[in-house]
């Protein structure tokens, strides 16, 4: 009987016209979510449904399964940069309490569900560096525990980044044992930006993308400095020849750089400028500021030199002791850092303080990772 049934299909199939379709029983649950199948076997079209609608409910799930959710936290470190991320997001900032004991113990407490989300915990190395990475580790470790499928750490200015090499007998490498302890407490990702050294990033075990500040300031140099073509981009070290190379290739200018020999830490003994800066607009760049002694030594080295204005450009501004007192009796037209540390203090002490704003930076760098997307956009371009 199977055989003389396919025998009147096949013959069915032969009599109809050219162009004339034949009518396909659907399966009526499923006829608003998938359209019909053109087949000559009504068997054959109900497997074909059955096989498509398999297919949707796998692609969906595994689509819920590589994007969950997302969360972002702010610790107590930046706030102000959290929201401006979260902002640009189109998200709201995620519930946690921070507080301390009597006996200045740190308790973190996450006030919503982080279960199979994707979370992104804003932290900066700066103010009371030490308790602000505990409350870091806590937060991570708390996260974990409660089951977040992924949780990264966004440290827009990691905490003894200098204290990267052993320098000397006996001096330690805390830059690989931050690393360690982010690891062990539970993060899967850290997003920072402009390590005070690259090899940094080799100290995990875990994906790092290291941002860069270099687009935002190329784009403040165009618009703040109207001579900007007849200026020379300044390394204040020898260690940030790469970095202001790499600026003045993109000005297409010059630029020189200033060898200096410290007795001990945080005091310069001599400097020696390599370049002429003569007639020049000079633009100082590093990563970071800590007491300010190193750039404005180097400002006047440049004004002796014969520099008509000094800029000074810095990633990260952390301006402790005498810094601002530094700046404001010193030569600089301007001092521009970005917002990776507070900076609103800084800027109402000292008026030569301006900020570049780079909030829309981790919030790409957030968005492109949490949809599985490359950030490597984010090393050339500033995101509009």
């Amino acid at each position: 009987m199977l055989i003389a049934f396919i025998n009147k299909l096949k013959k069915e199939s032969r009599n109809k016209m050219p162009g004339e379709r034949m009518d396909v029983e659907e399966d009526k649950s499923n006829e608003d979510c998938v359209m019909p199948v053109r087949s000559a076997n009504p068997i054959r079209a109900k497997s074909l449904i059955r096989d498509n609608l398999e297919k949707q409910a796998s692609t969906l799930n595994s689509l819920h399964s590589r994007m969950p959710n997302i969360k972002v936290f702010s610790g107590t470190s930046h706030p102000d940069l959290a929201q401006r991320i979260v902002d640009r997001l189109g998200i709201d900032l995620g519930k946690v309490v921070t507080k301390k004991f009597s006996n200045l113990e740190t308790c973190v407490e996450i006030g919503e569900s982080v279960r199979g989300e994707d979370v992104y915990i804003v932290q900066s190395g700066s103010g009371e560096i030490n308790d602000n990475l505990m409350e870091l580790l806590i937060m991570i470790n708390a996260c974990k525990i409660a089951s977040a499928s992924r949780v990264t750490a966004v440290i827009p200015c990691f905490p003894y980044a200098r204290q990267d090499k052993k320098d000397k007998s006996r001096a330690p490498i805390s830059a690989k044992l931050v690393a360690n302890m982010l690891s062990v407490a539970g993060a899967d990702h850290i997003i920072t930006m402009d390590l005070h050294a690259s090899q940094i990033q080799g100290f995990f075990d875990i994906p790092v993308d290291n941002l860069y500040a270099e687009p935002a300031v190329l784009k403040w140099i165009k618009e703040n400095i109207p001579e900007w073509k007849n200026s020379i981009i300044v390394s204040p070290d020898a260690g940030g020849a790469k970095r202001v190379t790499s600026i003045a290739d993109r000005l297409n200018v010059e630029f020189a750089l200033i060898h200096k020999e410290r007795k001990k830490a945080n005091e310069v003994a001599s400097m020696v400028l390599v370049g002429d800066v003569k007639d020049k607009i000079a633009i100082l760049v590093d990563d970071m500021a800590d007491t300010c002694g190193t750039i404005v030594h180097a400002a006047d080295r440049l004004v002796e030199a014969g520099a008509t204005k000094v800029y000074a450009i810095l990633t990260h501004g952390i301006f402790s002791g005498p810094a601002i007192s530094r700046i404001n009796n010193a030569c600089f037209e301007a001092v521009v850092v970005t917002n990776t540390i507070p900076q609103d203090g800084h800027m109402r002490d000292c008026p030569k303080i301006q900020c570049i704003d780079v909030s829309m930076m981790f919030a790409e760098a957030v968005r492109r990772t949490h949809n599985g997307e490359s950030v490597s956009y984010l090393f050339s371009n500033v995101p509009y």
